[in-house]
């Protein structure tokens, strides 16, 4: 039934590849290839809004979700079909807690691996499962941190399905580390001696050979999977459904970016969202680019936020395409943040005083947010990850002593399995043609 129902829709093209409009692609398509010709992103033509928000508004976040997704994909699959695969994929808690009068916070890390990338992977892995119509696929992703343990959990023992995971080798905390290279089975991990960044440049750069893509049937698990980013996009609208009737100004940990662009689709289809925050730490290339207008990446610079520790964010070009590239219309929407790792512990300790305990990467969007919440804004920072994801900085700056949540207790001792590697382009792909 679900062939034939492709078979039907198989001509419609919904999106198109940002660096060569001339390649378009249905939702299936855009899940399983990835990424597009030349390292191009794919992104859906255009994005209709939603009618009856107020109504959506007061759905339960699974019936909400998926006619959220139903929505963006324009019934490409049936909506009974979206609601299961929604309904396996968020099976936890979303919780907005109350930090001050006008200032709450989203927390998305209640799933399996204590991140906010479980919903984007999670939904991911249902999406190929409902896709996969060959006799393997392979996922190749890069990872700085949260998103190798989202997409590993989600993935294993799938049959079928491989996958590779490349992190920068010394620089993710130990806890997330073990999370996700401890599986084995069907999950290999690269330690690469390097940082984030070439660790996506070599994921790119296997993504870019037809022959390493066809013998491995390469898809990607990075938010550069349009799958991923939908399923984020959800999440923004949970945000007004909690906080009713109030002028709503998000503010978001930004890396790789993916996150952010999910609001501001989430915006764009009509969350009633008025503005927000990309909350950066030192690698600050896109608040730079805000205010002098210059793509000028520097050199990555570790943080104690190391999930963030990202120079060349992928997700930009999609942020720009929201805007029509321009940039005066995306600045009247987001606004940019840069926090040191000093501010960063100032921020740790101020929410601890509010009886609020953060990791590094949900104390920069709390930082970024009360730098510029107005009178009669209300601020809801958004928390990616579990404090004990991070429990040697957290136990250090606040000078507590964290319990250790049953999901990283379990791998604590476990060993890892990881391989190291150089940042080796050539290396790499030659590996993976043997």
């Amino acid at each position: 039934m679900l062939a034939m129902h492709f078979m039907v829709n198989k001509k419609i093209m919904k999106l198109h590849n940002l660096k060569h409009p001339e390649q378009k692609v249905n939702f299936k398509q855009a899940v399983i290839e990835g990424i597009g010709k030349d390292r191009g992103l794919f992104f859906i033509d255009n994005f209709k809004p939603m009618s009856n928000i107020d109504e959506l508004l007061e759905m339960d976040f699974v019936t909400r979700s998926s006619c959220i997704i139903h929505h963006l994909i324009e019934g490409e699959l049936p909506f009974k079909k979206v609601n299961e695969m929604v309904k396996a994929a968020f099976n936890f808690d979303i919780p907005v807690v109350k930090v001050e009068n006008n200032v709450a916070c989203l927390e998305l890390f209640h799933g399996q691996t204590l991140a906010f990338k479980d919903f984007g992977a999670r939904f991911m892995a249902q999406c190929i499962a409902a896709f996969n119509d060959k006799n393997h696929v392979t996922i190749l992703t890069a990872t700085s941190g949260d998103t190798g343990a989202a997409v590993a959990h989600a993935f294993y023992n799938i049959d079928g399905i491989k996958v590779k995971i490349l992190y920068p080798k010394g620089k993710i905390s130990n806890l997330q580390e073990k999370l996700f290279c401890t599986l084995g089975k069907n999950i290999e991990t690269y330690a690469i001696e390097g940082d984030f960044d070439d660790c996506q440049r070599m994921v790119k750069a296997a993504f870019d050979s037809d022959e390493i893509r066809q013998k491995h049937n390469l898809t990607s698990a990075n938010s550069i999977n349009i799958s991923r980013l939908l399923a984020q996009v959800c999440y923004y609208f949970e945000i007004a459904s909690q906080c009713k009737d109030k002028e709503l100004v998000v503010s978001v940990p930004s890396g790789n970016f993916g996150n952010l662009t999910a609001g501001v689709i989430a915006k764009t289809i009509g969350a009633p969202i008025k503005r927000f925050v990309a909350a950066t730490n030192s690698n600050d290339t896109v608040p730079r680019f805000l205010i002098n207008k210059v793509w000028q990446p520097n050199k990555t610079v570790e943080t104690a936020s190391n999930a963030m520790d990202v120079s060349d964010p992928s997700n930009w070009p999609r942020i720009m395409a929201l805007f029509n590239d321009n940039l005066e219309d995306l600045k009247s929407v987001i606004t940019a943040s840069i926090k040191t790792d000093e501010q960063t512990f100032q921020a740790m300790r101020q929410l601890q005083q509010l009886n609020y305990i953060a990791e590094p990467h949900t104390a920069i969007a709390y930082a970024g947010l009360v730098d510029t919440l107005k009178d009669g804004e209300y601020g809801v920072f958004v928390s990616t990850a579990h404090p004990a994801k991070f429990i040697e900085t957290v136990e250090e700056v606040l000078s507590i002593k964290l319990p250790v949540p049953e999901a990283l207790e379990k791998v604590r001792n476990l060993q890892n399995l990881s391989v190291t590697m150089t940042n080796d382009t050539g290396k790499f792909n030659q590996m993976l043609l043997e």
